[in-house]
């Protein structure tokens, strides 16, 4: 009976502990207006060009973050599985290093490397800057990026699917996009919507390269208005929560399916 009492305490208390402080904030949200309680401080924050252009902003530099980093961890993954396992260890440690560094640190190792009076001058342009940004990003998932990826490729049989593929004429571009691509779906998935969710919400890259991102707008607003802060805080959880029912509504379709 024990046994069975401790874990329910345990998930009773890790819900008090996150679900207080978030049902206290949309309740503060909700007080803008003296004597009742309304969505005057979402309708305010939903119509703010500023959060719409931000909003729009850092979404599109997540969507070119999932595409650079698809395209530069599916192949890695896909040769360290096939060919060079010997790798693996290495491969792991360099795409833990984003965990290890902090975000500053990176940011300031971009702006000295790629500054105005550098040999790749990318902070000169409005386009360059996003771009920075951008690989920043890639840089900053790809810890999540790699490891969705890798445990979708240890799910199925690779070699098994190369050599079939091989057998009927396929170029090695066409075996990683139209065969095992396709079976780690889910795993890239996971990964993509993890990285849009670190992109929506980071601060640090984008104020230091001085980008119009959802980050410093949080930042902004939180520092000037009093019930706007509390709206956009359950904005941003929405968004964040969205992402991870997305990978758990992709993960458990396709689980469904290789049950049947």
């Amino acid at each position: 009976m024990r046994a069975r009492i401790g874990p329910w305490i345990a998930i009773i208390v890790g819900m008090i502990y996150f679900l207080v402080p978030l049902i206290a904030t949309f309740e503060f949200s909700l007080r803008m207006k003296r004597g009742e309680y309304s969505f005057e401080a979402y309708r305010i924050v939903l119509g703010d060009p500023n959060f719409q252009a931000s909003f729009t902003y850092s979404a599109l530099i997540a969507v070119a973050a999932i595409i650079f980093g698809v395209l530069l961890v599916v192949p890695t993954a896909y040769v360290v599985q096939l060919k060079l396992p010997r790798l693996r260890p290495l491969v792991e440690f360099i795409t833990l290093l984003p965990l290890v560094i902090p975000a500053i640190v990176l940011v300031f190792g971009y702006l000295r490397m790629y500054n105005s009076s550098s040999w790749i001058p990318l902070t000169n342009s409005v386009r360059g800057t996003d771009f920075l940004l951008t690989c920043a990003y890639v840089t900053l998932a790809l810890p999540y990026m790699y490891r969705a990826v890798d445990t979708g490729l240890r799910a199925i049989d690779v070699r098994t699917l190369t050599e079939a593929a091989q057998s009927l004429g396929s170029s090695w571009p066409r075996i990683l996009f139209q065969v095992i691509l396709p079976n780690v779906r889910v795993a890239v998935l996971s990964g993509a919507f993890l990285t849009f969710a670190i992109v929506i919400g980071e601060f640090t890259m984008a104020s230091l390269l001085n980008r119009p991102a959802f980050g410093p707008y949080l930042q902004l607003i939180g520092a000037n208005r009093a019930y706007e802060p509390a709206a956009l805080a359950i904005i941003a959880f929405i968004i964040t929560w969205a992402c991870m029912g997305l990978i758990q509504l992709f993960g458990g379709g396709r689980q469904n399916a290789a049950r049947r």
